[in-house]
This record gives structure tokens, sequence and C-alpha cells, in this order.
């Protein structure tokens, strides 16, 4: 079984990802999504937006917020989106395009997909995390992660 990269509206990856991720949230915002099919309906999303960190917000960088898959997904869907999701904003005029996984994460799908690991970050701690609207505190956060970059 193969997949196909196809159209995706923020809303439709949205409610993907409320419906299918195993440890996050949907994100509040973002600039686009790109889907991935079997055939038979939409198998995974990745949504595309602003860095989180106000430090990589230099206006050619963007960062894939969130790719979730179902289980029963295509092997190499994931991949796929992430390739997608480089070649895409490569074409908005992004010159970088960045993500982060758990560091208990294998990342495959990103070496997969021809990107790099460029850091690794250190797990936030409750009372270091600002909580304001639309920033409140997952476990999630609390958990050591891995910096990548496309290439």
């Amino acid at each position: 079984m193969s997949v196909t990269i196809v159209p995706c509206t923020l809303t439709e990856g949205k409610d993907f990802v409320t419906n299918f991720h195993r440890h996050n949230k949907a994100p509040t915002g973002g600039l686009f999504a790109v889907g991935a099919s079997d055939g038979e309906g939409l198998v995974g999303v990745a949504i595309i937006g602003r860095p989180v960190s106000r430090h990589m917000q230099d206006g050619v960088t963007a960062e894939v917020t969130r790719c979730c898959v179902v289980d029963s997904a295509p092997k190499g869907t994931p991949s796929a989106l992430y390739g997608a999701a480089w070649r895409a904003a490569k074409a908005l005029g992004c010159r970088r395009l960045i993500t982060y996984t758990l560091q208990s994460e294998s990342g495959a799908s990103l070496r997969g997909a021809g990107w790099l690991v460029i850091a690794e970050r250190k797990a936030n701690r409750p009372d270091q995390w600002q909580n304001r609207p639309g920033r409140e505190w997952q476990p999630v956060v609390g958990q050591a992660k891995i910096l990548w970059s496309a290439r």
C-alpha cells in the first residue's frame, strides 16, 4: 500500500491531531497543513507554523508543529509528510524548516526524510513555564527534546 500527499486545510489537520495524536493537543495556529491519503481517506497530517521559540522567528524559518499518522497508515507516511512539508515551505520562501521530537522517540521518520539533528533541549520544569492564554502546561513540555532541521 502506498501513500499520496493531498491538500489539507488547517482545520482538517487540527481535527485529525485532536482525534489521533498520542501525546499532544492540536496547535492553536499554523501557516498551512499537508495531508497523506492511502486512497481511501486521510491517514496522516503535518501542520506547519511559525517557530514556537521566539528566538527562531527570523521570518524565513518555519516549524512542523505536529506530525500525526494513524496506526494503520502505510509505512513511510511520516517521512512522506516531512518531505512534503519541506518542499511546500521552500516554495513559500522559507529557508529553514525545523521540528522537535521527544528524546524517547527514535526519529526514524525524520532521518528517512533526510533531516538532521541540530541540537538537544533539556526538559522544561513547571515552575519555569509561563502559563498564559494559548500556552498551558502539558506533560510533554516537561520532557527532553531533539531539535531537527530539514536539508
